[in-house]
């Protein structure tokens, strides 16, 4: 009983603090990365969409994740090379993030979610090349963070470090929204 207890808390607090770190990440990033704050917009609803009452079916659940990890997360990454004047990479990721978002519904749920796990280590590990070139160490972290969310989320464990093993993933997902958020506002300023 407790255990459960325990785990509903850390599974409402993990989304609390991915949507807020989100929302914090999406408002302050408006002004300079209107594409990553849309972004991390989806990252926000998608978290409150589990939390609302009455809109926590699986159906709603899945359809908000797919969202935001194929089309947020090549948003993130669009703003991240177009800053640094990768323009091609910047478009292809976007791309095809809109290419699987229209064909998710012919993908199947094994497929979307193999598709949703090739975008999410796509977009870390190309934000994370990025990051190393440009010696972004904020972009390094949440290059990192996001992979290791990725990763983590492909695991057979039900439990990581005594939490649910998707709660531990929401909260890689916090970490690297926050470093991806601070990784755009110090290559702008490079840039500047």
């Amino acid at each position: 009983m407790v255990s459960k207890f325990r785990s509903e808390w850390s599974t409402v607090l993990s989304h609390l603090v991915l949507a807020a770190v989100s929302l914090h990440a999406a408002v302050s990033s408006v002004q300079s990365s209107r594409g990553a704050a849309a972004g991390f917009l989806l990252q926000t609803f998608a978290a409150i969409t589990m939390l609302a009452p009455g809109l926590n079916t699986h159906e709603d659940c899945l359809a908000g994740a797919w969202v935001a990890t194929v089309i947020g997360l090549p948003l993130l990454a669009f703003d991240f090379h177009w800053v640094n004047g990768d323009r091609s990479s910047a478009n292809l990721l976007l791309g095809g993030g809109m290419v699987l978002a229209v064909a998710g519904d012919h993908l199947g749920p094994e497929g979307c979610s193999v598709a949703g796990q090739a975008v999410l280590l796509v977009v870390a590990v190309t934000i994370l090349i990025v990051a190393v070139f440009t010696a972004n160490t904020y972009g390094m972290w949440g290059g990192a963070m996001l992979g290791v969310a990725g990763l983590l989320s492909r695991l057979e464990e039900d439990r990581l470090l005594l939490l649910p093993k998707e709660d531990v993933c929401r909260w890689a997902l916090a970490a690297g929204s926050w470093a991806y958020c601070r990784a755009l506002h110090t290559q702008r300023l490079q840039w500047e």
